[in-house]
């Protein structure tokens, strides 16, 4: 039971957000349907392997938080410079990690700032296809760049100790 308090309280949040009102009655039958829900419909344990270290995972943060003010200072002189003759271009970057958990938290990542985002990941060659704002030629390496640096940020931050020597031998 211990397990399911943040589902719990999360579905109690929703409904009275849905409800639009926060009362004692609204609560209380959010919580009713919340442990209903999380009773009837149980979601099985998944076992990641993923470990949160505090020092790299505020690394992470940092990195994400400056990014974001970067490349939304770089999509505005985008938009002003250049209007409407804007360019852009997809570049596809080979990741080391094969666990599907880290790719999904490393395409968050580059989709978290605008101006870039992962259009697809292709499984079978831990590949993904970053469309990127303001592109010119010859801009692929630091894109590729960049993909290495936030995969290696994320593999100290959560990656277990196989895949931090994985991504650190790569990047040697």
């Amino acid at each position: 039971m211990l397990r399911r308090t943040p589902l719990v309280l999360w579905l109690t949040a929703v409904w009275v957000l849905l409800w639009g009102t926060f009362d004692v009655g609204t609560l209380f039958f959010g919580l009713v349907v919340a442990l209903l829900v999380s009773v009837l419909f149980p979601s099985p344990m998944i076992r990641t392997g993923m470990v949160l270290r505090p020092l790299p995972g505020l690394r992470l943060v940092a990195y994400l938080a400056w990014d974001l003010v970067v490349s939304t200072l770089r999509v505005a002189w985008q938009a002003v410079r250049y209007r409407h003759a804007a360019t852009a271009g997809i570049v596809a970057a080979h990741l080391s990690v094969d666990s599907d958990h880290l790719i999904a938290i490393i395409a968050s990542g580059v989709t978290l700032a605008p101006g870039k985002f992962v259009l697809q990941i292709d499984r079978a060659t831990s590949t993904c296809y970053v469309y990127a704002l303001g592109f010119r030629e010859g801009d692929e390496e630091s894109v590729r760049q960049e993909m290495r640096l936030l995969e290696r940020l994320v593999v100290d931050a959560v990656g277990s100790e196989a895949q931090r020597e994985l991504v650190g031998r790569d990047a040697g």
